[in-house]
């Protein structure tokens, strides 16, 4: 039995698991508390309304596992961004909808490539890179316009609103976007040369390039996805919001990092497990939903508690890490004593 937790510590997915337990005990004791909570709508609204950071925590886990101290702290601004010329496109310009999402996708490309290229070719930490390129993406959103601009385009407007019935519930378009790019980003991670590499540059830089691995350019690609997934979480946002603003998207970005992390990312790189990231931002929804049904909690409480799990999470990590070294040692000092007989 012992060694059976001892392996299960170890194991690459057991923080998934404790992120998995947590999310059903809060699902469970917003269950119990409130009338209406068990079920299968509210269920969906995690997706539903939490579509945009899903998007962006999925981009900001490939900058992390990456590793050279990996992070993305302009995620937020390409939101506010991406919100703000959609407004300004449709309002001032004759251009179709499609064309102008098809258009902030590639300021969101323009910023990954940016911040890649800054922290591969000149060796720039990434968090003072990502913070330059935070304040680049909010100064623009603010020469657009300091006002909230509305989106009032009709087909934009049946966009927003459109849904998919789910026999009595629905689900929203950005909610099946949001839980696509998870499946894609899955399966990349898992199944292509790039993903492989991305973990194995994250965990051990030195001995990737050894094995001919190109670092700088998956780390570069990592930002891109970044860059591109803040993008389209700004688009799904816009759906919510219908409207672009330079305040849209604040603090975004440390909501993601923290939903990775509890999901299962680790902040040295290396390690990443998507769908764990998926359950990181559903506790997030969980927890501000279980307040919105008490109604007299402030909605700062989700912060509260997420700054606890969060601090509990690293140092869970660093107990796993140290607990996995152990056993290296273990296996290590058996096999030469092997060896000597």
């Amino acid at each position: 039995m012992r060694k059976f937790f001892s392996d299960l510590v170890a194991s690459r997915f057991f923080q998934f698991y404790v992120t998995l337990v947590l999310f059903i005990i809060l699902f469970g004791i917003g269950s119990l508390s409130f009338d209406g909570f068990f079920s299968w709508q509210v269920f969906l609204n995690l997706f539903i309304d939490n579509a945009p950071l899903i998007i962006v925590c999925v981009g900001i886990t490939f900058t992390i596992l990456s590793g050279f101290g990996g992070i993305d702290l302009s995620v937020g601004a390409v939101v506010a961004l991406t919100c703000m010329s959609l407004a300004w496109l449709m309002r001032d310009t004759s251009l179709h909808p499609v064309v102008c999402m098809g258009l902030v996708l590639f300021i969101g490309i323009a910023v990954g490539t940016l911040n890649g290229f800054l922290v591969t070719f000149f060796k720039l930490q990434p968090f003072i890179v990502t913070l330059g390129t935070m304040f680049l993406c909010r100064g623009l959103t603010a020469m657009i316009s300091r006002d909230s601009v509305p989106i009032d385009n009709a087909f934009y407007g049946e966009l927003a609103f459109w849904s998919l019935p789910l026999g009595d519930c629905f689900l929203s378009l950005g909610a099946i976007i949001a839980l696509s790019v998870v499946v894609i980003a899955s399966l990349v991670l898992k199944f292509t040369s790039f993903g492989r590499g991305i973990y194995a540059v994250g965990g051990n830089e030195q001995s990737a390039r050894l094995m001919g691995l190109k670092a700088d350019k998956l780390r570069w690609i990592a930002y891109i996805i970044s860059g591109f997934c803040a993008a389209l979480g700004g688009i799904t946002y816009s759906w919510i919001m219908l409207s672009g603003y330079t305040q849209h998207g604040l603090g975004m970005e440390m909501d993601a990092i923290a939903s990775s992390v509890i999901g299962g990312t680790q902040l040295l790189g290396g390690v990443a497990f998507i769908p764990g990231c998926l359950l990181g931002v559903m506790i997030q929804g969980s927890i501000l939903t279980i307040i919105s049904f008490q109604g007299t909690l402030s909605a700062w409480w989700t912060k509260i508690v997420v700054g606890i799990l969060l601090c509990l999470f690293i140092v869970m990590q660093a107990l796993i890490n140290e607990h996995k070294n152990k056993l290296m040692n273990l296996q290590a000092e058996e096999q030469g004593g092997a060896k000597k007989k």
